[in-house]
């Protein structure tokens, strides 16, 4: 595709921002059609470092933790493919954190940089996440919280185990068939 066919980080943005919190962690087939329809492209080309240029400015930065960490999860939901660009997201918003572009966005926005943390099976990560969360919403917070403490349990998110071909140690299975957290 041709650079100047792809949404624009304002485009993104202004999407993400429009569909609101409701949308945003909500599974809902039709909206992630539609997030998936008009983004794939744009998700490809910022998972090949394309336009790793937007993240030197707040809603550019925003657009890829968009593009990185919430489009997968919503497009491919229960694939391993939701995965596949975490590690870049998380690149992503450790720099613009460093920069402090989280700070120039919207607060209900910023929680945007701070969840390629909550997705990181680090347990250093976990923790900046809910040093970087506290400052937002109590609810946010409380699920950086639950987070952090089931890595700390298990080193890894044992609700991931089944999609990525780990196979779950007894703890792990009790965990999730008394109803853990399933992500």
């Amino acid at each position: 595709m041709n650079p100047a066919d792809l949404p624009t980080a304002h485009d993104v943005v202004d999407f993400w921002r429009s569909a609101g919190p409701d949308r945003w962690f909500a599974k809902n087939d039709a909206f992630d059609a539609e997030f998936g329809g008009r983004f794939l492209a744009a998700h490809e080309a910022a998972a090949l470092g394309e336009l790793d240029h937007w993240s030197n400015e707040p809603e550019g930065a925003l657009a890829l933790m968009v593009l990185l960490d919430q489009f997968p999860r919503n497009t491919w939901r229960g694939n391993a493919r939701m995965l596949a660009t975490d590690a870049k997201a998380l690149a992503v918003a450790r720099k613009a954190i460093e920069a402090g572009l989280d700070l120039k966005v919207d607060e209900e926005l910023r929680r945007f940089f701070y969840l390629p943390f909550m997705h990181s099976e680090s347990l250093a990560d976990q923790e900046r996440s809910v040093e970087l969360n506290a400052a937002l919403d109590a609810n946010t917070q409380r699920f950086a919280v639950l987070h952090r403490d089931i890595i700390a349990r298990f080193g890894r998110f044992p609700h991931r185990n089944k999609l990525l071909g780990r196979t779950s140690s007894a703890e792990e299975q009790r965990f999730l068939d008394e109803g853990g957290f399933a992500g």
